[in-house]
C-alpha cells in the first residue's frame, strides 16, 4: 500500500508541468478511489499530515512556497476525487454490476470450480492452503474462460453465418453475436476484434490510462479490416444484448451509463481511425530506405538528445556501444511491428516490461527517451506521415512498458535488486499467510508472468534467492492449517532442480535441507524424519519419473548425490525398481561372455592334436551365437543410437578434428563400439568359414570307417586268446598292420586337416588365425570391461573401482616419463659401439632397461656389464632415475590422488549409479511404475508428532537420535487469528541488532527536530 501511495504521489508531482497529463492521472486515481467515501474534512486531515510530515523531514529546507504549492495540489487531488466520486461513481458501479449479471453463468461455472477445487484443496493441506490455491486456480480458470469466449464467439459468427443450428445464448459473447447475425451485422468481422477487447476495456473504464491504451491497440487491430466500419451498429448490438441479458435491472440509468461508455470508446477509437494504414506505409518506407550512415546518426542522434535531456540515464544505460547500437535498432523495429502486428506486440512489450521490472530501471526516464528518438527522427525526414506514425507507436510501447513497470513493480522485486536477506523478509512479512508463497513466485501482469526466484538467480542475486527458498520451505503452522511451500514451488518451477544445478549450485543443499523436517522429540533413541520427496520421484504433469535425478547426476557433483535426500530417494528408486531390469540386461551380457569364453579359451584347446567332430561342432554353433546373438544386438543398438543422435544433431568434437555421435560420450556405449569392430574383424577372419571349401564329405566318411575298423581290430587283437605259433605269428601281424594303419592316418590327420567339417586350420585358416587370435584376446577384455558396471550393486566395491579410474592417470604419466628415459638412456649407450649385445643397438637397448625396470634382466648379464665401466655407469645412472626416484615418485602421486578422491568416492559412485539408474527407468511399465507408486502412498499426510497430522507428499522413517542434534521445533507456530489473509505475525527475536539501532536512530533524530522546531 505504501508503495502504490508513493508512487500515486510521484507520478503527480512529475506532470505538473503537464496540465492535460496531470488531469489524466487525478482522474484515474479518482476512479480507483471511488470505494472510499472521500469528503472535505478528510480532505485536510490528510492534506495536513502529508505537509507536517513534509515539514518535519525536511525542516528549513521545507520553504513558505512550498508549502503553498504542497497545500495547493492536495486541495486540487482531494477536490478532483470528491467530483468524480460524485459524477461517475453511480455510472461505474452500474456498469460493473450489470457486466457481472451479463457473465452470470460464467461466475457460476467459476464459482463452482473454486468450491470443488477447494474441497479437495481442505482435504490435503487445510482452509489456508485452500484460500490460496482456490485464488490462483480461479485467475487461471478464468483467462482460460476469458480465452474459450474469446474462440468460441468466433465459431459462434461462423455457425450463425452458415445458418446451423445454435445454441441459446447464456454469455455475452454469444448473445452478443446472435444478436448481430439476427440484425444484419454477422459480415462486419471487425465486430469480433471489439469483442475480444470488450471484456478488458469494461474492466479498466476506471483507468483512463488503461482503457486508452486499449483503444489504441484496438484500433490497429481494426486497421487489418476493409470496408466501413460503423462504431454505432457494436453500440445498438450491444445494448441489445445486455438488456436480454439483464432485463430484470435494466432501466434508463443503465442505459445512460452504457451509453457513455462507448462513447468514450468510440472518440477514441475515431481518433485514430484511418490512421494506422498511412502511418504504417510512410513508416516501413522511411526505414527501408534508411542507408548504413543513417542508421548510424539516429543511433548516435537517440542517445545523444536523450542523454542530454536526462543525464540521470546515462548510469543505467552502461553497456558497450554495440550493445546500445542494437537497443536503439530492437526500439525502430519495434515501432513498425506494432502496425503489422499488434497482438503479438503486445504480448513481447509485457515479457519486456516484467524484464525491466527486474532491471529496476525508474519510469521517468521513458519520456526523455521517446522525446529524444522522435526528435532524432525528425531530423531524419520531411513525411510527416513517418513521423507521426513513429512517434504514436514509440508513445503507445513506452505507455505499455510504464504500466508494466508499475503493475510488476513489488516490494518483493525492489528488495531483490538490494540482495539483501533482510530486506526481502521485511518485504514479504506483510503478505497474507494464504499468498506468501505467490509473492515469492509469480508476478503476472496482463498474460505474462515473471517469477522473482528465477529473476533473482538469473540476476546473480544469490543472497535474495536463498532467502526466497528458505522461506518458501519453511514450515508454519497456526491452530487450523499448516502452511508450507514446498507444493507451490515445484507447481510453479518444475525445473527449479535443474535451473540451480545449472545456474547456483550453491543452492541446492538450501533446497533440499527444506526438504526434511526432524523431530525435535526421541522415543527409544529414534526420531521421526520427514523426507518431502514426491516431487522430486513423480513428474507431477506427465506423472512419470522426474528427471530429477538425471539433472543431479549431470551436474556431476558428488556432495550433491550424498545429500540425505538425494540418498533416500535415489536408493528408494534403485533398490525397488531399477536394479532388476539393469540385472536383467546384464544377465545377457554375462551369458555371452561365458559362452565367447567356452568358445574361444575352453573348447580351443580340448584334443589339440586332433579335434573330434562333436567338439568342432560346438565351436561352430557357440560361435555362431556370439555373431549372431551379441554381434547383431550389438549392431542394432548402435545403428539406432548414432542414428538417433545424428538426426537430432547431438554430436560431439573428438579431438577438435571429427564429429561423433553423443551417445559415444559414456564409456559403455564406446566400449560396446569397439566390441562390434571386434567381433566384426573376427567375423571376416573366422577360420572356420575360411576352411569349409575344403570340406570333403568322402573323406570325411572314410576316416569314419577307417576309425571304426581301427577300434574293432583294437578290440579282436584283447579278445581273441593265443593261438598256435603259425596263426599266433599270422594274428601278430595282422594286429600289426592294422596298428600300423591307425598310426599312419593319425600322423597324416596330425599335419592334414583338410576334409574335415568345420576346422580351423586350412591354408587360409592358419594365415587368418595370426589376427583372428589377438582379436578374441581384446573382445574377451572388452566383454570383462562391460561387466564391470555390476560393481554398483555394492557402493563400497564401486566407490574402489571409480578410485582406480581417478588415479590411472597418475600410473599414465609416469609410464611416459620412464618410456622417454629409456629412449634416451637407449639411444644414449648404443652410441657407445661397445661389443655388448645387450646394448649394441637401440632396441635392444630398450629391451634391457624395460627388463632391467620390471626386474627380468638375467644376473649373468651383469658380468659383462663389468668390462665396460661407461655402461654400468649409465645403467646404474638410469636405475636410480627410474626405479628409485619415478618409482617413488609414482607411490607419492598415487596417495595423493587417492587422499583427494577418497572424500567423494561414495559421491562418485553414486553418481555412477544415479547414471545408470536413469538410462534403466524408461524399461520400466506403466503398470510397475504406478503399483510402486502407490506402496509409497505419497498423497497419505504424514504425522509430525504422534497424534498431529501434517502434510502429505512425503515419506517418514525413524533414525538413530544421535545422528543430528534438534533442539529447536522445526515447525514455526504461531497463535492469534487463523484467517489466511491475515500476515503471520512478528516472531520473537526476529528483528536484527541493525533493526534496533536504525529505529532508534530515527526516534533521536525524529525529536531533535521537533526540538529545533520548537
Amino acid at each position: 500500500m505504501s508503495l502504490r501511495f508513493f508512487a500515486g504521489i510521484n507520478n503527480i508531482v512529475g506532470a505538473m508541468r503537464n496540465p492535460a497529463a496531470l488531469k489524466v492521472i487525478v482522474e484515474t486515481l479518482g476512479f480507483q478511489h471511488l470505494d472510499l467515501d472521500v469528503t472535505v474534512p478528510r480532505v485536510v486531515i490528510f492534506r495536513d499530515a502529508i505537509v507536517e510530515l513534509l515539514e518535519m523531514e525536511l525542516g528549513d529546507r521545507f520553504s513558505l512556497k512550498a508549502k503553498s504549492g504542497w497545500n495547493s495540489i492536495l486541495n486540487y487531488v482531494g477536490g478532483a476525487y470528491i467530483y468524480v466520486r460524485r459524477e461517475y461513481a453511480g455510472r461505474l458501479k452500474i456498469i460493473a454490476s450489470s457486466w457481472a449479471t451479463a457473465n452470470k453463468k460464467v461466475k457460476d461455472i467459476i464459482d463452482g470450480e473454486e468450491d470443488e477445487g477447494n474441497g479437495e484443496e481442505a482435504g490435503e493441506g487445510g482452509e489456508g492452503e485452500t484460500e490460496e490455491v482456490g485464488e490462483t486456480n480461479a485467475t487461471t480458470r478464468d483467462t482460460g474462460l476469458k480465452e474459450g469466449s474469446k474462440s468460441g464467439a468466433r465459431a459462434s459468427g461462423e455457425r450463425a453465418a452458415m445458418g446451423n443450428a445454435m445454441q441459446v445464448p447464456t454469455t455475452f459473447n454469444e448473445m452478443f453475436l446472435f444478436n448481430g447475425a439476427v440484425m444484419g451485422f454477422g459480415g462486419s468481422l471487425w465486430m469480433q476484434e471489439v469483442l475480444e477487447s470488450f471484456d478488458d476495456m469494461v474492466g479498466n473504464v476506471a483507468n483512463s490510462y488503461r482503457l486508452q491504451e486499449e483503444c489504441d491497440t484496438l484500433s490497429l487491430r481494426i486497421a487489418k479490416y476493409t470496408g466501413n466500419v460503423n462504431l454505432t451498429e457494436f453500440r445498438a448490438v450491444m445494448l441489445a444484448s445486455l438488456r436480454s441479458l439483464v432485463p430484470k435491472e435494466w432501466n434508463s440509468a443503465h442505459e445512460v451509463a452504457w451509453t457513455w461508455l462507448w462513447n468514450n470508446v468510440g472518440r477514441m477509437l475515431k481518433a485514430n481511425m484511418g490512421k494506422p494504414r498511412v502511418q504504417e506505409k510512410a513508416l516501413a518506407s522511411f526505414i527501408l530506405n534508411m542507408t548504413e550512415d543513417s542508421q548510424n546518426y539516429l543511433r548516435r542522434e537517440l542517445y545523444r538528445r536523450f542523454f542530454a535531456a536526462a543525464p540521470a540515464g546515462q548510469d543505467y544505460f552502461k553497456q558497450s556501444t554495440t550493445r546500445l547500437y542494437f537497443i536503439a535498432d530492437k526500439i525502430v523495429e519495434m515501432t513498425i511491428e506494432m502496425f503489422r502486428d499488434p497482438r503479438k506486440m503486445v504480448e513481447d512489450i509485457s515479457a519486456l516490461g516484467l524484464r525491466h521490472v527486474g532491471y529496476a530501471i525508474p519510469t521517468e526516464f521513458f519520456a526523455p527517451f521517446v522525446s529524444g528518438a522522435v526528435d532524432a527522427v525528425r531530423t531524419m525526414t520531411t513525411n510527416e506521415n513517418a513521423e507521426e506514425g513513429f512517434r504514436w507507436s514509440l508513445s503507445l510501447i513506452a505507455r505499455m512498458l510504464v504500466r508494466t513497470i508499475n503493475e510488476g513493480s513489488t516490494i518483493v522485486m525492489k528488495s531483490i535488486n538490494s540482495n539483501s536477506a533482510e530486506q526481502l523478509e521485511k518485504a514479504v512479512a506483510c503478505a497474507p499467510r494464504g499468498k506468501r508463497a505467490l509473492w515469492l513466485l509469480n508476478i503476472t501482469v496482463g498474460t505474462q508472468s515473471i517469477s522473482p526466484l528465477y529473476w533473482s538467480i538469473e540476476s546473480g542475486n544469490l543472497e535474495s534467492a536463498r532467502a526466497m527458498i528458505l522461506d518458501l520451505l519453511t514450515l508454519r503452522a497456526d491452530r487450523d492449517n499448516y502452511y508450507y511451500g514446498c507444493d507451490h514451488l515445484f507447481t510453479r518451477h518444475p525445473d527449479v532442480v535443474r535451473r540451480l544445478c545449472a545456474e547456483a549450485q550453491a543452492l541446492l543443499p538450501v533446497l533440499l535441507d527444506g526438504l526434511i523436517w526432524r523431530s525435535r522429540l526421541t522415543q527409544g533413541g529414534k526420531r521421526r524424519v520427514n523426507f518431502y520427496i514426491k516431487h522430486l520421484i513423480q513428474d507431477q504433469a506427465t506423472g512419470n519419473f522426474n528427471q530429477t535425478l538425471e539433472w543431479l547426476v549431470d551436474a556431476g557433483s558428488p556432495k550433491i548425490l550424498c545429500h540425505t535426500v538425494v540418498v533416500l530417494f535415489s536408493d528408494l528408486v534403485w533398490s525397488q525398481l531399477a536394479n532388476r531390469p539393469f540385472l536383467f540386461g546384464k544377465c545377457w551380457t554375462l551369458l555371452t561372455l561365458t559362452i565367447f569364453i567356452i568358445s574361444q579359451s575352453i573348447l580351443q584347446h580340448l584334443d589339440e592334436g586332433h579335434q573330434n567332430q562333436g567338439t568342432r561342432n560346438a565351436i561352430f554353433c557357440l560361435r555362431c551365437f556370439i555373431y549372431l546373438g551379441s554381434l547383431g544386438q550389438l549392431v542394432r543398438v548402435q545403428v539406432r543410437e548414432a542414428l538417433k543422435d545424428i538426426r537430432a544433431g547431438n554430436l560431439l568434437m573428438l579431438g577438435g578434428i571429427i564429429r561423433v555421435p553423443a551417445y559415444l560420450n559414456r564409456w559403455t556405449n564406446s566400449v560396446s563400439l569397439i566390441l562390434m569392430l571386434m567381433l566384426m574383424l573376427m567375423l571376416s577372419q573366422e577360420p572356420i568359414v575360411w576352411c569349409l571349401r575344403y570340406y570333403d564329405p568322402d573323406k570325411a566318411m572314410a576316416e569314419i570307417i577307417s576309425a571304426n575298423v581301427a577300434i574293432a581290430a583294437a578290440a579282436a587283437s584283447a579278445s581273441v586268446p593265443a593261438l598256435t605259433s603259425n596263426s599266433s605269428s599270422g594274428g601278430r601281424l595282422s594286429a600289426s598292420a592294422a596298428s600300423a594303419s591307425v598310426a599312419d592316418f593319425g600322423a597324416t590327420a596330425d599335419k592334414d586337416y583338410v576334409g574335415d567339417l568345420f576346422t580351423q586350420h586350412c591354408s587360409e585358416g592358419d594365415e587368418n588365425l595370426k589376427i583372428y587370435a589377438p582379436c578374441s584376446m581384446v573382445a574377451i577384455l572388452l566383454y570383462w570391461t562391460l561387466i564391470v558396471d555390476l560393481t554398483i550393486f555394492s557402493t563400497r566395491i564401486s566407490a574402489f573401482v571409480l578410485v582406480c579410474r581417478r588415479v590411472f592417470s597418475e600410473l599414465g604419466l609416469f609410464l611416459m616419463a620412464a618410456s622417454i628415459i629409456i629412449l634416451a638412456f637407449g639411444s644414449a649407450i648404443s652410441a657407445l659401439n661397445l661389443q655388448n649385445k645387450d646394448f649394441e643397438d637401440i632396441p635392444g637397448g630398450m629391451l634391457s632397461l624395460t627388463m632391467l625396470t620390471l626386474s627380468l634382466y638375467p644376473t649373468q648379464h651383469f658380468q659383462e656389464m663389468r668390462d665396460t665401466p661407461i655402461v654400468l655407469i649409465g645403467v646404474g645412472v638410469y636405475i636410480i632415475l627410474v626405479i628409485t626416484f619415478l618409482i617413488s615418485l609414482l607411490v607419492a602421486q598415487l596417495n595423493l590422488a587417492y587422499l583427494a578422491v577418497y572424500a567423494d568416492m561414495v559421491g562418485y559412485a553414486r553418481l555412477n549409479r544415479g547414471k545408470i539408474t536413469g538410462a534403466t527407468m524408461p524399461m520400466i511399465s506403466k503398470y510397475r511404475w504406478k503399483s510402486w507408486l502407490a506402496t509409497l502412498k505419497l498423497d497419505e499426510r504424514l504425522e509430525f508428532n504422534e497424534g498431529d497430522v501434517g502434510l502429505p507428499g512425503g515419506i517418514q522413517v525413524l533414525e538413530p537420535a544421535s545422528k543430528y542434534l534438534v533442539s529447536v521445533d522445526m515447525i514455526r507456530r504461531f497463535g492469534g487469528s487463523t484467517s489466511p489473509a491475515m500476515p503471520w505475525p512478528e516472531e520473537e527475536g526476529g528483528n536484527s541488532e541493525s533493526d534496533k539501532f536504525e529505529r532508534l536512530e530515527k526516534a533521536i533524530m525524529r525529536h531533535t527536530k521537533k526540538l529545533d522546531s520548537g
